[in-house]
């Protein structure tokens, strides 16, 4: 009896085929992968951009890059240092307002010029001929003036840095890459000439501006006469006029310049030390609206 085969036909796998397959899936998923970047590169999308460093994506916004930090000028410190972005301790608004005040210096708007409220102002004292008992005073008068200013102020201990007419406001070498600290110096006629003819104090601060823009101070100095203040500090209530001295410099330091009006502390001879009146404060609460400087 014959018998029947199913003969089945062999399987042939073409190898060409098989690969132009292949490769046509590949570049398929290649240009896929290659149209998500540069979509998500133009559109910004921060986990593609994050992949390029260095290159901007084109059309965005200025304040979508990163900002660049501000240019150091060669006779600065770095900008900014200690800046906040906000004043550190705004002061509270005087009881009374008072137009007896003035400014020792205002920018071309009109506005005062200020230390800016937003970064602390470091100090120093040389306390090397520092009268007995007058330590507790100066910090009194520091503090009063800081909270009426809204100035944080930061002891940074003593110095042997003596006052001198020009006194840099950039000393690295000896404080550090920082603006110098404010300089607070017990001294003599001899030492510091401008406390001649019984001048018992003197006080004032360095403006700083960059590309003409607004100033603002970023350091100063405030010397007192030793042996007057010794002499006073032996007297009855010689501590009160003492004090009323010391907040009298430190207003010249912040910015005020004398007035006319003999109630007030800034009157050029001090009568009654009644401490801070109502346009001392007025005016160093203006002071206050100083802005903040991450420039400088």
């Amino acid at each position: 009896m014959d018998s029947e085969r199913e003969t089945r036909a062999p399987r042939h796998r073409r190898a060409g085929t098989v690969w132009r397959i292949l490769r046509g899936v590949l570049m398929a998923a290649v240009a896929a992968v290659v149209a998500v970047l540069v979509s998500g590169y133009l559109h910004g999308d921060p986990r593609i951009t994050a992949l390029f460093p260095g290159l901007s994506v084109p059309g965005a916004a200025p304040g979508a890059q990163k900002q660049a930090a501000p240019a150091r000028a060669e006779d600065a410190p770095p900008p900014g240092l200690e800046e906040a972005d906000a004043p550190l301790a705004p002061p509270a608004q005087p009881a009374t307002t008072n137009s007896s005040y003035k400014f020792l210096a205002t920018n071309d708007d009109g506005t005062p010029v200020g230390y800016s409220p937003c970064r602390p102002l470091h100090y120093v004292v040389n306390n090397a001929s520092a009268p007995e008992g007058s330590d507790a005073l100066l910090e009194t008068a520091i503090a009063n003036v800081s909270a009426a200013s809204g100035i944080r102020f930061v002891n940074d201990g003593t110095t042997d840095e003596l006052p001198v007419d020009r006194r840099e406001p950039y000393q690295p070498a000896k404080y550090g890459d920082r603006w110098a600290p404010l300089l607070i110096s017990w001294t003599t006629p001899e030492a510091a000439p401008a406390l001649a003819d019984k001048v018992i104090g003197t006080g004032g601060s360095t403006m700083y501006s960059l590309n003409k823009g607004p100033k603002s101070y970023i350091t100063g100095s405030l010397e007192l006469d030793t042996p007057q203040v010794s002499e006073l500090l032996a007297s009855p209530e010689g501590a009160d006029y003492v004090l009323a001295v010391m907040q009298h410099e430190l207003g010249h330091v912040m910015g005020l310049d004398h007035v006319d009006d003999p109630v007030q502390l800034m009157y050029p001879e001090i009568g009654a030390p009644d401490g801070l009146a109502a346009g001392d404060l007025t005016g160093l609460h203006l002071l206050a609206s100083a802005p903040c400087r991450k420039d400088i």
